[in-house]
């Protein structure tokens, strides 16, 4: 007998004979947070990415001024932005099933790409993308340099469990907390390693 059968053995003749024990999981569903929006705003800036709590009427307007000079990818679904404007390239065509030529060529000429989100959760400033329509494919969201991500209010929940409770575990799930970044061992800061170096998150109201 290994040393981790003999271990079983002695528990399970410890127990024998116990009465059942009922084990209640109260797990804590729910935040206590006054404003959702004014925290997640909070947090998120404290990850260094940019912040813009704006209307839901002044949206485009915003979308507009961030692509004029720029390529941004605007995925399939996605309502804030008329692709047809200069600034927004339809991100279709740059998913890992379509053609490898124009994938990649159309990802790497990208200055950044512009998303909607599933959920965020205030308590972490944590943006959840599940993919879905207005979305992108995981690799549209984690090539291009500058990731601009529309959340609505009322997407905003106050902590993780109501966040979980709200999305499919069968779907592609990203979550994002501030920009990509990482240290080395001398602690110097390095963004841009795994993902997007900017990150600009506007909560429309």
């Amino acid at each position: 007998m290994g040393a981790r059968e003999e271990i079983l053995a002695r528990v399970r003749a410890a127990v024998a004979g116990a009465p059942e024990v009922e084990i209640v999981r109260d797990y804590r569903t729910g935040g206590d947070v006054d404003d959702v929006v004014e925290l997640f705003a909070e947090r998120v800036r404290d990850y260094r990415a940019v912040v813009h709590v704006i209307p839901d009427a002044e949206v485009p307007a915003r979308l507009a001024e961030l692509a004029a000079g720029r390529r941004m990818l605007v995925p399939d679904g996605f309502a804030w932005a008329d692709t047809t404007q200069d600034g927004f390239v339809p991100a279709s065509g740059t998913a890992p099933r379509q053609a490898a030529d124009r994938r990649w060529d159309t990802l790497d000429a990208a200055d950044g790409v512009i998303t909607g989100c599933a959920v965020a959760i205030a308590e972490t400033g944590t943006i959840v993308l599940d993919h879905g329509p207005g979305q992108g494919a995981r690799a549209q969201t984690l090539v291009p340099d500058h990731h601009v991500c529309v959340v609505r209010a009322d997407q905003i929940v106050a902590g993780v469990p109501e966040a979980v409770g709200r999305l499919d575990p069968a779907r592609p799930l990203t979550w994002i907390s501030g920009p990509s970044a990482t240290s080395d061992i001398e602690l110097n800061r390095v963004e841009g390693v795994h993902g997007p170096r900017t990150l600009e998150v506007i909560i429309s109201t």
